[in-house]
C-alpha cells in the first residue's frame, strides 16, 4: 500500500482507496499534485492544479481525487512532469502520447501556448509511431518511439529540442543529426538539456551546458546531439539527470557523473563541477539502477543485493559522497530527502499481498499456528516466537537459552501490559493509554529496556490531563523516569487549583505530597 508517510499528498485517502493504487506520481514545485492509477486502470489526480496540471477540465484544486476519464483504461508505461508543471504520459496499449498543463512554451506539442486542462493526443508526426517513453525537462519533452527514434518540442532558448536553433519548436520534431540511422534506447530531460543512450551502448546529450552537464569537457551550449566522446569503451544502459547535473550507469554496474555539484551531487567528494564524466566510488558494489529528478539536486542508486545509495542535496545539507541508505527504492530517497519532494519516475506500489519484514513479524504476533511458546498471564495466553524474543531482548535470551519450556506464567505484571510489551517486540510501537502505560513502563524499568522506557515516557506526556498528572507524576517518581518526573510537575504546577481539586491529590502519598509542596514553593507556586 502506498506510504502516506512518504507521500503526505495522499495522506487524506481512505485506506481502501490506498489499497488500490499501483501506480503513482507526485509532482508539482512544492508536490501538491498527484496522478494515481488503480488496479482497474482508473486514473484520479488530486492537488493544487496550478496551470489545469491535474487533467481535469478546470483550475480548481482539489482534495479529493477526481477520475480523468480519458484516461482510464489505458495501462500506462511512462510518465513525466516539468515546471510548468505540464504532464506527459504514454500508455502501453497504443502508444499514444497525451499531454496537459502548462504550456507557455508549446511544450504540449500541439502548435499553441494554450494551456491545456485535459489530457490531448499529441498527434503531429506521432500519428503513426508508437511511444515507450516520454521525459520533460522545465518547459521542453522528449519522447522516444519503438523504433528507436527521438521526438521533442517545446522551449528550446539553449538547443534542448536538438533542432539546430533556439526558436521553441511548437509540434514534435524528429530528432536527427547524428542521431540520424541510429538507435535509441533510454532517453533523459535536465532543466534545460536532454540526453539519448543508443543500443550500443554510446550516450548523447544537446542543449544548455554551462555547468557541464552535457559531459563533453566544455561549457558551450549545444544545439544538436552530441557524443560525450570521454565515455568511449564504456556502455552505458541508462541515464538520468537531475536539475543541472547527469548520472549514467554502464553494463558493468559502475556509474558517471558530470555537471553541477554545488551540493555534492556528483559524488566525488567535493563541490566542484566536472564538464567530464567521472567515475563514482560505490564501494566495488554493482548498480543495478541510477536515479534523478529534473527538479533536484539529489542523486539516487541501487545495488544488485537492492540496497539503495544516496547523495547531493539532502534537504539543506549537502552530501558530497554516496551513502548507504535504509531504503530499499531510490523512490524513497526523493520522498524523504529531495526538495521538492516529487517521484522522478512513475511510481509502482506494491499489492497487498506483498508484506515486508515488519508487517510479517506484526501479523505473527499471538498467532497459535507457529508460535512455540506461549505466556500465560492473568489465566490468558499471548503466543510467541522464541528466536525473535532471543534477538529483541537480552532479558529473554538469558531466560529462553537451551529452554524447552512451551509454557511460562508471569505473575508481577498484567496481561494488558504484558502483552502490550510482548507486541512492541514484534512492532517497535505501543498502544496504551497513558494510564496503562505507567505499568508497561514499571516493566520496562524492571527488564532495563531503555527503547521502551523512552517511548513509555512519551506516551504518558502526550496524555496528561488535569485528572491524572498526579497518578503519572508518581509512577514517574516510582520508576526513577527524572524527565518525566519533572514534565509532570512542572503540568501539576501549571494547572495547580485543578490537580489539587482531583481525588488524586487528595490521596498522594505523604512523602510525595511533601516533597511536591516544598518544590512548587521554590518553583513560586504560591505567590500572590
Amino acid at each position: 500500500m502506498l506510504d502516506v508517510g512518504k507521500w503526505p499528498v495522499f495522506a487524506l485517502l481512505p485506506p481502501e482507496e490506498l489499497r488500490l493504487i499501483r501506480q503513482a506520481c507526485v509532482y508539482g514545485s512544492a508536490a501538491n499534485e498527484a496522478l494515481y492509477v488503480t488496479v482497474n486502470d482508473e486514473v484520479f489526480a488530486l492537488g493544487t492544479n496550478c496551470s489545469g496540471c491535474l487533467g481535469l477540465g478546470d483550475v480548481q484544486s482539489t482534495i479529493e481525487p477526481r477520475r480523468i476519464d480519458i484516461l482510464c483504461g489505458k495501462k500506462i508505461v511512462s510518465l513525466s512532469y516539468g515546471t510548468g508543471p505540464h504532464v506527459l504520459l504514454s500508455p502501453h496499449t497504443d502508444g499514444e502520447v497525451f499531454a496537459w498543463g502548462h504550456n507557455g512554451y508549446s511544450q504540449l506539442g500541439n502548435g499553441t501556448t494554450n494551456h491545456g486542462l485535459i489530457p490531448a493526443l499529441v498527434s503531429t508526426n506521432l500519428l503513426n509511431k508508437k511511444v515507450m517513453e516520454v521525459a520533460c525537462g522545465s518547459h521542453h519533452t522528449i519522447a522516444l518511439t519503438t523504433d528507436g527514434e527521438v521526438f521533442a518540442w517545446g522551449y528550446n532558448n539553449s538547443g534542448q529540442v536538438g533542432s539546430g536553433s533556439t526558436a521553441n519548436q511548437p509540434t514534435p520534431r524528429r530528432v536527427s543529426s547524428c542521431l540520424q540511422n541510429k538507435v535509441v534506447v533510454n532517453i533523459g530531460c535536465g532543466q534545460l538539456c536532454s540526453m539519448a543512450v543508443l543500443d550500443n551502448g554510446e550516450i548523447y546529450g544537446w542543449g544548455y551546458n554551462c555547468n557541464g552537464q552535457l559531459g563533453l569537457g566544455n561549457n558551450g551550449n549545444q544545439q544538436t546531439p552530441c557524443r560525450i566522446a570521454a565515455l568511449q569503451g564504456a556502455s552505458i544502459i541508462q541515464v538520468a539527470c537531475g536539475y543541472a547535473h547527469t548520472l549514467a550507469l554502464t553494463d558493468e554496474g559502475m556509474v558517471y557523473s558530470w555537471g553541477a555539484n554545488s551540493y555534492g551531487q556528483l559524488g566525488t567528494g567535493n563541490k566542484s563541477n566536472q564538464a567530464l564524466p567521472t567515475l563514482i566510488n560505490t564501494e566495488k558494489e554493482r548498480m543495478v539502477e541510477v536515479a534523478a529528478c529534473h527538479t533536484s539536486h539529489t542523486s539516487a542508486a541501487r545495488t544488485q543485493s537492492g540496497q539503495v545509495m544516496m547523495w547531493g542535496q539532502c534537504r539543506s545539507q549537502a552530501v558530497a559522497s554516496p551513502h548507504l541508505t535504509h531504503f530499499s527504492s531510490t523512490d524513497d530517497v526523493f520522498a524523504c530527502f529531495a526538495t521538492p519532494a516529487v517521484t522522478w519516475h512513475l511510481l509502482t506500489v506494491d499489492g497487498d499481498d506483498y508484506l515486508t519484514v515488519a508487517q510479517s513479524l506484526k501479523r505473527e504476533f499471538d498467532s497459535p499456528e507457529i508460535s512455540d511458546l506461549k505466556f500465560m498471564v492473568d489465566g490468558k495466553s499471548i503466543h510467541v516466537h522464541k528466536a525473535l524474543l532471543k534477538i529483541r531482548c537480552e532479558h529473554f535470551r538469558a531466560l529462553l537459552n537451551d529452554s524447552d519450556e512451551a509454557a511460562i506464567e508471569i505473575h508481577q505484571f498484567s496481561y494488558l501490559v504484558y502483552r502490550a510489551f510482548l507486541e512492541y517486540l514484534y512492532t517497535d510501537a505501543i498502544n496504551l493509554p497513558p494510564e496503562d502505560a505507567i505499568g508497561l513502563l514499571d516493566l520496562a524499568t524492571y527488564y532495563r529496556e531503555a527503547r521502551l522506557k523512552r517511548l513509555c515516557q512519551e506516551t504518558i506526556k502526550r496524555g496528561i490531563a488535569e485528572d491524572n498528572a498526579v497518578k503519572l507524576l508518581s509512577a514517574a517518581v516510582k520508576y526513577e523516569a527524572r524527565d518525566l518526573e519533572e514534565f509532570c510537575f512542572k503540568f501539576c504546577v501549571n494547572h495547580l487549583t485543578a490537580v489539587t481539586q482531583t481525588q488524586a491529590f487528595t490521596d498522594m502519598d505523604h512523602e510525595l505530597l511533601k516533597n511536591f509542596i516544598s518544590k512548587a514553593s521554590r518553583y513560586g507556586a504560591f505567590k500572590n
